[in-house]
């Protein structure tokens, strides 16, 4: 559990200076240069990401279950994961409308897949993982609207044919995720007994 710990600490936290030391990071970054406040970046987000992978991976092999999980938890974790793959894709595709009302649709899509998985499993590594990229997805979001009313962020409409396509794509990839990956990489059918 402890390593499941630190690739959160690493990986969220990196993610979060943003959050809570925008001034900070923005000297940095002009000191250091823009490539190496990326480079830093980068290999703490790759450290705290494996980390987080082996650690999850160790804590499933002794879970501690901490409430129980009904089976029609497994079919709502699905349905909002879809939404959480729709976002997702919304926030790459330019010109898109979904973006265009939602303004920070990747970080929304953080936040519905977090939900789903919590929804859907119940041991304490599942807490820590998937309520620690809600309660960053949470901040993330609100950090990023108040910078955007800040500086007056006007974002463009949306349009029909990227809007469209960002649809497309997020169902394809949401397809193959469940359909395949999901259980090839992580053992576990999102449709079958203990989906997550």
């Amino acid at each position: 559990m402890s390593l499941l710990i630190l690739g959160l600490v690493l990986f969220l936290g990196v993610h979060s200076v943003r959050i809570f030391a925008d001034g900070w990071r923005t000297r940095v970054r002009a000191q250091v240069g823009e490539m190496a406040w990326k480079g830093v970046y980068t290999l703490v987000s790759l450290i705290g990401f494996a980390l987080i992978v082996w650690g999850y991976g160790e804590a499933r092999q002794q879970p501690i279950a901490l409430w129980g999980s009904p089976g029609w938890t497994r079919h709502a974790a699905a349905l909002l994961t879809l939404f959480a793959f729709l976002l997702l894709f919304a926030a790459y595709v330019p010109g898109n409308a979904i973006k265009a009302k939602l303004k920070h649709p990747m970080v929304l899509s953080v936040k519905v897949w977090a939900i789903a998985h919590l929804l859907a499993n119940n041991t304490l590594a599942d807490l820590l993982l998937f309520g620690g990229f809600l309660l960053w997805a949470v901040l993330d979001f609100r950090s990023a609207r108040q910078r955007d009313r800040a500086a007056g962020t006007v974002y463009p409409p949306g349009r029909a044919m990227p809007t469209v396509i960002s649809v497309v794509l997020g169902l394809a990839a949401y397809a193959g995720f469940a359909f395949w990956a999901h259980m090839a990489w992580i053992g576990v059918s999102p449709f079958g007994r203990g989906a997550g």
